[in-house]
């Protein structure tokens, strides 16, 4: 990763900056980088490895917001994201937004996306295009289909069951947030906002949608459809079967645990017991007894309404408290006591 330049100092508080992964940006770059509005300090563009001209016409740029970062070669759009906020970070950014290249994500709302941050209601907000039906129109059935799909198994996988639109990359986050999270579990490419949402939930954090209508333009989109229905669900649901077991098993053993064991027994010895008696029943032809099956099927209801109440319990315990807000008070506490030991 090379450093091209920086002419960048950031005074005011709270300090945003924005975070633009670029790849084959060279028709759109410069009209996104021109409509971000004046109270962002930041605007950090990583090039990864673009073979186009988008790295030319971005050092060309007279904005002295500007800091071009670039990949020598090319990590995909997660690893240019993490790339810059980690620079974002270093200059001391406090909120760093994530926008993409192709100018569909409009500026006007970007006060919008910082607000939950800024008011201490949330650690990472997202853009939500199905909160403004009127607006949907404009996005292709396909992908309106494919997020729905998505949405669901991501909240699953996240336990953010109160968001939508998860491959949605319009965010912002927190720049405290960042240090929290386990970077190596963050997928560098495609998989990525969902990846986030899934370590945002291994920490706790707070998230919270926002609603901004879809724009879209003449671009292609460079995420196969269907390529996100091959390769999302596989790694939706280890997220799934990690979170359960660290949340659930390692770091608290509560009533979702209970419920969970005691469902899924309940309903393998009642599938097992029906499944073997159906069988010796088809190779005798003897009617199984309603004893029999009564054994069978009570353990299956028990155990699906044990699995149900535990999947409520599971969409009750979305984290509620803000992560920053915490941390600053830590911070605070920090300073006092080392000046207290100063004055000593």
């Amino acid at each position: 990763m090379v450093i091209e330049k920086s002419r960048y100092f950031i005074k005011d508080r709270p300090a945003i900056a924005v975070v633009i992964p670029a790849y084959r940006a060279e028709k759109s770059i410069q009209r996104v980088v021109a409509n971000i509005p004046d109270f962002v300090g930041l605007i950090v563009v990583v090039n990864d490895c673009s073979p186009d001209g988008t790295a030319a016409l971005v050092q060309g740029l007279a904005d002295a917001r500007i800091l071009l970062v670039t990949h020598q070669i090319n990590l995909g759009v997660g690893a240019a994201v993490l790339s810059g906020y980690k620079k974002a970070v270093e200059l001391g950014a406090e909120i760093i937004v994530k926008m993409d290249s192709d100018d569909q994500m409009d500026p006007a709302y970007l006060i919008s996306l910082v607000t939950p941050i800024i008011t201490g209601q949330a650690d990472y907000s997202k853009g939500n295009r199905f909160l403004h039906a009127e607006m949907l129109n404009s996005m292709p059935m396909v992908r309106r289909i494919g997020n729905a799909g998505l949405s669901f198994l991501t909240k699953a996988a996240s336990g953010y069951w109160n968001i939508f639109d998860p491959t949605n990359g319009y965010t912002a986050i927190d720049s405290r947030i960042i240090a929290l999270l386990d970077e190596t579990k963050i997928h560098k490419r495609f998989f990525f906002e969902s990846s986030m949402l899934i370590e945002l939930g291994m920490i706790r954090a707070v998230i919270r949608d926002v609603e901004i209508p879809a724009r879209y333009n003449d671009e292609v989109s460079s995420l196969s459809e269907w390529k996100a229905l091959f390769e999302f669900p596989p790694r939706l649901l280890a997220g799934f079967l990690r979170r359960f077991f660290v949340q659930y098993f390692l770091r608290d053993f509560g009533a979702f645990s209970i419920l969970v064991v005691l469902g899924l027994g309940l309903s393998i010895f009642g599938g097992c017991f029906g499944l073997y008696h159906w069988y010796i029943s088809s190779i005798t032809t003897r009617i199984a007894s309603t004893g029999t099956v009564m054994i069978s099927v009570l353990p299956l209801i028990l155990g699906s309404q044990l699995l149900i109440q535990a999947l409520i319990v599971d969409i009750q315990n979305i984290p509620r408290e803000s992560l920053h807000l915490e941390i600053g008070e830590m911070q605070k506490v920090e300073r006092i006591l080392k000046d207290k030991e100063s004055e000593v």
